[in-house]
Formats: C-alpha cells, sequence, structure tokens
C-alpha cells in the first residue's frame, strides 16, 4: 500500500485537470482496503478507477483510493463456457485483450473503452450492442457500512443503461473489488449494431472483433494521451414510441435502436444537429469527429467543461425537448 500527501491528479484523470488531492492511497489487497478504511475513517473519500468518467472540478480536500487489485483467474469450466473471477483494478480493455487470445466471446465489443473493471461494473460499461453485464455473473464488494465482504448476482446488481446498484443506493457503500464473468468457447457474435457488420464477418473470431473496433473507435475518438477527454460525455436519451414517432414525421433521417416499447436515440445525432461539432468554451471543445465528446484542448478548466456541457442541454432541449443526461460524474 501506498500513500502520498498533497499530490497532483493529473496522471489520475482522463480529462487531465490538474488539480490536487489532500491524500492519495493504492492498496493491493482486502486487508489493505480494510486497513486503509481504518486509518482514514473520519476523511471524505474518493474511490476511483482509471479516472475515466470523472471530472475534477477542484482540488479533493480528503483521500483518493485507488485499487491495484489486478490478478484474474478462471474459477470454472464447462463443454461451453469459461468463469473468470477479475479483480477490479484491472484494466478493462488487459481484461478483453487477454480473453480474446483465449478465444472466449462475450466482451471483444467493449474493446478499447478506458478504465477498470471495477468501475466498469459500476458504470455497466457499454458499446456496439453489449454492456458489461451481459457477462457478469457475480460482483464481489467490501461493504464500508459492515466492514465485510459481500457478494451480489446480477440480477441483485440491478443492472440498467448505464447504471447499477453501485451507482443508487449502493453508492458510497460498496467498493468492487472483483467481478466473476462467464464467457463462452463457443462463438456468439452481436454484429447488428451500428456499422460492424461491414467489416465482419459472421465467423469472426474475437480477436478479429476486437481489432475491429479498436480501429473504429480510433477514427472516432480522442486519444487520451493526446487530449484529455472522458470518452462519451453523454448518454443516448431513449424515447417513448410516440415522442420517436413525432420525431420521425420531422426528421426523416433521425436515427434510433428499438429498446423494448421505446426508441434509443443517439445523442451524438442530436448535438451534431445543433450545430455544436467543432465548437468551443474557453479551452473545452466539442469534438470534431464524435460530438458526444467534450475535449480539453490543453488549457480547459472544469468551468470551461460544465459551461459547454450545460450549454449543449439546453440546445438540444430546445430543439427537440429531449433532455440528455451526463455519463460523467462531477466531483
Amino acid at each position: 500500500m501506498t500513500i502520498q500527501e498533497n499530490i497532483s491528479l493529473l496522471p489520475y484523470n482522463t480529462f487531465r485537470m490538474d488539480v490536487k488531492a489532500r491524500y492519495l492511497a493504492q492498496y493491493e489487497s482486502i486487508d489493505e482496503l480494510r486497513e486503509l478504511l481504518n486509518k482514514f475513517q473520519d476523511t471524505r473519500r474518493l474511490f476511483i478507477g482509471e479516472g475515466s468518467n470523472l471530472l475534477f472540478t477542484g482540488d479533493f480536500d480528503g483521500l483518493v483510493c485507488q485499487s491495484k487489485m489486478c490478478r484474474a483467474a478462471a474459477t470454472k469450466e464447462t463443454e461451453e463456457d469459461v468463469w473468470i473471477e477479475v479483480q477490479g483494478g484491472l484494466k478493462l480493455d488487459l481484461l478483453i485483450e487477454q480473453v480474446a487470445d483465449m478465444q472466449l466471446y462475450g466482451l471483444e465489443n467493449l474493446s478499447y473503452i478506458p478504465g477498470q473493471v471495477g468501475a466498469g461494473a459500476v458504470q455497466n460499461v457499454g458499446a456496439y450492442g453489449r454492456e458489461i453485464k451481459d457477462c457478469i455473473e457475480q460482483v464481489n464488494a467490501w461493504d464500508l457500512q459492515t466492514m465485510q465482504s459481500v457478494s451480489f448476482t446480477r440480477e441483485e446488481c440491478h443492472y440498467a443503461y448505464r447504471d447499477s446498484l453501485f451507482k443508487r443506493e449502493g453508492k458510497n457503500r460498496y467498493i468492487i473489488t472483483s467481478v466473476v464473468f462467464r464467457l463462452s468457447k463457443t462463438p456468439q457474435l452481436h454484429l447488428d449494431y451500428g456499422n460492424l457488420k461491414e467489416y465482419l464477418q459472421q465467423d469472426a473470431n474475437p480477436q478479429q472483433v476486437r481489432q475491429t473496433i479498436i480501429q473504429i473507435r480510433k477514427k472516432k475518438l480522442p486519444e487520451v494521451s493526446e487530449l484529455g477527454s472522458a470518452g462519451s460525455f453523454f448518454k443516448n436519451p431513449i424515447v417513448s414510441a410516440d415522442k420517436f414517432n413525432n420525431l420521425k414525421e420531422k426528421y426523416k433521417d433521425i436515427p434510433s435502436y428499438p429498446v423494448g416499447d421505446n426508441y434509443k436515440i443517439p445523442a451524438a445525432w442530436l448535438i451534431e444537429q445543433c450545430g455544436w461539432k467543432g465548437k468551443t468554451v474557453g479551452g473545452a471543445k466539442v469534438y470534431d469527429r464524435q460530438p458526444l465528446v467534450i475535449v480539453n484542448t490543453g488549457n480547459a478548466t472544469s468551468s470551461d467543461i460544465c459551461s459547454l456541457a450545460k450549454q449543449i442541454v439546453d440546445s438540444v432541449y430546445n430543439r427537440f425537448q429531449i433532455t440528455i443526461d451526463k455519463e460523467v460524474e462531477y466531483v
């Protein structure tokens, strides 16, 4: 376990906000986590992964904790499936690279999403028609109230679109320590979302799907080493069938994806229709290639980013009467 004082969080958030934390701690086991919590029990605490879904709006006067628990191991295997328990501090994309090399299906559509496994399970990250919950069998966590380990089935996690128990009633109570994934040995491809079918055959293997998605994402999204961002800043809104049909009458080319009886509309399309692509507020900018992304061009303040985001939300609502919610958490 390492504990640093008055440390810059610049390397610990992908928006590259140069703010400070009073303390930054990294732990490598549940025992170290327990020790850390006992040592700082009266201190404000924030648990982060790679900081890829956060916007720090100022210095953090408290303890920032980051998991360095990074082991993964198969726990069960049948002729069709493999169960792998993965500690929360492992980088999600590293896990996906490893299981794709093992020819295991399930997570490949989530390739190149930044962040740790634990944070991904909190957020229920998703891409190209798949969400991380689709492969989750169990989530193990540390309960900050009882100071004990607890486990949740996928159903008990109450997963929804970019949402979970850990973002609602379990927020600030549970720290995910490991996730058990069930992955398939037999082909189970999901190529119906977006334009994946244009690039891949139905007999593609996980590595081919992964490399294709990485190429697509690199063309659309900025590298955080070059432009600070948190990836998709906004969620795609879901509207009723009546609302969608009314919009369809006015906007014939409006894209959509059915979600039960409702429709998901790409927030990127809504934002682009409002003319935001490439627009700036201070050092914050709507990314030229993907309007769902707000980038730090190098000198953006958190106020620049917040102001730009609010103006986008307001303009989308004024034009379409649709509220787009942010994915990014302000701290």
